[in-house]
């Protein structure tokens, strides 16, 4: 049911977006250096599609140039199998390690940049506003906006990794803030 980093594969029945068709194809990014969550949402008449959704996943041993071109090269990648017609981010939020906040930072830098050269629109949404959207309390906790996820998107299981459900969340809550009537 899922696509990981190697290898995105259309589901059955998902619809590719035009910019000026009913249906939207959004894609929800969670980014990060080690692990970036990306989940791909259709929404027509109402109703929301899970099309695909993974992680890209960086390896530490690698440079941290070698990571950020890792992250950049698979979302383009993700990109032109799923030409998604709008885009959504969670926004940046630590308190303690600013070292890996900054890491972080240039992950999603690297993404925006990516999807800037897509010419793909990209809203950002705190973590407090995704978990309102999706579940409807901006206090939940992981495991209920998994779960909320898995129900709205009628998946037979939490989507897993993390980062991807963190990701499908992002675009669900795009789809109630500026698509959903």
């Amino acid at each position: 049911m899922r696509n990981t980093s190697q290898s995105f594969t259309q589901l059955p029945g998902s619809v590719i977006a035009s910019p000026k068709g009913k249906v939207r194809r959004i894609i929800g990014i969670d980014p990060g250096l080690a692990n970036t969550g990306f989940g791909i949402v259709d929404f027509e008449n109402g109703r929301y599609r899970m099309v695909s959704y993974g992680c890209i996943t960086t390896k530490s041993e690698l440079s941290h140039s070698e990571r950020l071109l890792t992250i950049y090269s698979k979302l383009q990648a993700v990109i032109q199998e799923f030409r998604p017609d709008q885009s959504c981010m969670e926004a940046l939020f630590f308190v303690k390690n600013v070292t890996s906040g900054i890491s972080v930072a240039e992950a999603k830098g690297v993404v925006t940049l990516c999807l800037a050269q897509n010419a793909i629109p990209v809203d950002e949404y705190k973590p407090n506003q995704i978990k309102k959207a999706v579940t409807g309390s901006a206090n939940a906790d992981k495991d209920l906006v998994e779960r909320y996820v898995q129900l709205l998107l009628n998946l037979k299981e939490k989507p897993n990794p993390d980062h991807a459900s963190d990701a499908l969340a992002c675009a669900i809550c795009h789809i109630h803030t500026t698509l959903n009537p």
